[in-house]
């Protein structure tokens, strides 16, 4: 059975997610969401995911929405990438739950704000704002990163897929590489392992439909 994904190119939260399906060997599709023209604010699509966000993980007649929890169901189902011992499933919630906080909580917003948003809509006070936040939460992980090859487990897990879901990103949103070299190494880690690729080469092609398969 072939999982499917609605993403779209430039979000971060879905990326997570497609690369976790890459690195755990999962067959799965890409339903490209116009996100832009309004899709997800569009009655099918809320009818899919009343929060009206991306991504969607459909898998067969059970559909799961928001990253965390997909990236969870998918350890659940696979048995990888989940933390071999249960202080370190522990430390994957751990990581999960600051990520959807303090990083990509901070990361997302802001890229969008700096690069998506037409530039009279931007708010340098905003933007300034989640700036800080990213980089207070980024030193936490550069000084765990310092000390830990991964930040979960001794291997990559799910936490680690959710972390860096926007750090991967080429688009500027006052996250330089170079100023973080733990993370820069951590990233360059996550990219050496098989099957990672860049979230606009991962997400790029487009499986209609998104509508669950009946059981």
């Amino acid at each position: 059975m072939t999982l499917r994904l609605t993403c779209f190119g430039e979000s971060g939260n879905a990326y997570k997610v497609a690369l976790a399906l890459e690195l755990m060997g999962e067959t799965w599709a890409p339903v490209h969401v116009d996100f832009f023209a309004g899709e997800t604010r569009g009655p099918e699509y809320r009818a899919l995911n009343s929060m009206g966000e991306v991504p969607v993980l459909i898998d067969g007649g059970t559909v799961v929405t928001q990253s965390g929890l997909i990236l969870e169901h998918l350890a659940a189902r696979t048995g990888r990438l989940a933390g071999q011992t249960p202080e370190a499933r522990r430390e994957v919630l751990r990581w999960l739950f600051f990520d959807a906080s303090k990083v990509s909580g901070q990361a997302g917003p802001l890229r969008f704000n700096m690069n998506f948003l037409p530039e009279a809509e931007r708010d340098a006070g905003a933007n300034a704002w989640l700036s800080m936040r990213l980089h207070s939460a980024l030193k936490v992980m550069e000084a765990h990163l310092a000390q830990h090859d991964w930040l979960a487990d001794r291997h990559v897990t799910i936490a680690d897929c959710a972390a860096c879901g926007y750090l991967f990103y080429d688009e500027p949103f006052t996250f330089d590489r170079a100023a973080w070299p733990a993370i820069d190494a951590w990233l360059s880690r996550i990219a050496a392992l098989p099957g990672w690729k860049h979230p606009y080469e991962l997400m790029r092609r487009a499986f209609p439909p998104c509508a669950p398969e009946a059981p």
